[in-house]
């Protein structure tokens, strides 16, 4: 029988123009194309600012729907905590990235003391000692090493290992047609990141012929050799330099 796995989108970017209502009518989206929840774009204004955004989000996607917050490293420790303190009563399933990147792991550690909400950092990692030394930091509460970026397969799981015996989740930047393997492999394993947008990731929804649907907040992972993927041939011959 195939695993399945949850699966969510990256959303909520930062568009001219764009409304709250906007907003609640992009969360919609996602959970009429099966998502469990989105991964929320923050750090680009004042913290009471985004927090007003992610409270559009949570009002119209409701409490069953998963939703993180990733500020890309766009705030000082102050800023960070002032905005978790704002957004705990969402139910914010974690707080990605929070602080700029000069200082993340000990300004990270800070922010964890000062919230109720997770902790998650890792996909500007290359390497599982950069992961290690989230860990020694106590920096953590997931970690999303990316295998693309960090040197493949191996590196990632001996990453998932050096999380396992940290009792810190693992999670993945991106990448679901390889992300989905890794995940579905290790107790710790949680979601699957996509980009429901077509505008935004049109390789999620054509370059991958064989991609199965995601249903009910989940995504099949395929069974067969490798990673199981099948690539649309003519799209590739329509690109092809």
């Amino acid at each position: 029988m195939c695993p399945l796995r949850a699966n969510i989108s990256i959303g909520g970017y930062y568009r001219e123009g764009k409304t709250l209502a906007d907003i609640g009518r992009e969360m919609e989206s996602y959970r009429e194309a099966g998502m469990a929840g989105c991964k929320f774009k923050v750090g680009g204004l004042a913290p009471e600012a985004d927090a007003e955004r992610v409270a559009a989000a949570r009002r119209a996607a409701g409490p069953d729907f998963v939703l993180a917050v990733d500020a890309n490293r766009g705030w000082s420790l102050e800023d960070a905590v002032r905005f978790a303190r704002l957004v705990e009563p969402l139910d914010i399933r974690w707080f990605e990235e929070p602080c700029h990147w000069h200082d993340d792991a000990r300004m990270m550690a800070e922010v964890r003391k000062a919230t109720r909400i997770p902790v998650t950092a890792g996909q500007s990692k290359i390497t599982s000692h950069a992961v290690r030394r989230l860990l020694d930091a106590g920096a953590v509460d997931l970690v999303n090493f990316d295998a693309s970026e960090g040197g493949g397969v191996t590196e990632w799981r001996r990453a998932a290992a050096l999380c396992a015996k940290a009792g810190v989740k693992m999670a993945h930047h991106e990448e679901p047609q390889i992300a989905g393997h890794l995940l579905a492999a290790v107790p710790h394993g949680t979601y699957v990141e996509c980009f429901a947008d077509p505008e935004r990731d049109p390789a999620w929804q054509t370059l991958w012929a064989n991609r199965p649907a995601v249903k009910d907040g989940t995504i099949e992972i395929s069974d067969d050799p490798g990673f199981g993927l099948v690539l649309d041939e003519a799209l590739i011959r329509r690109y092809r330099v």
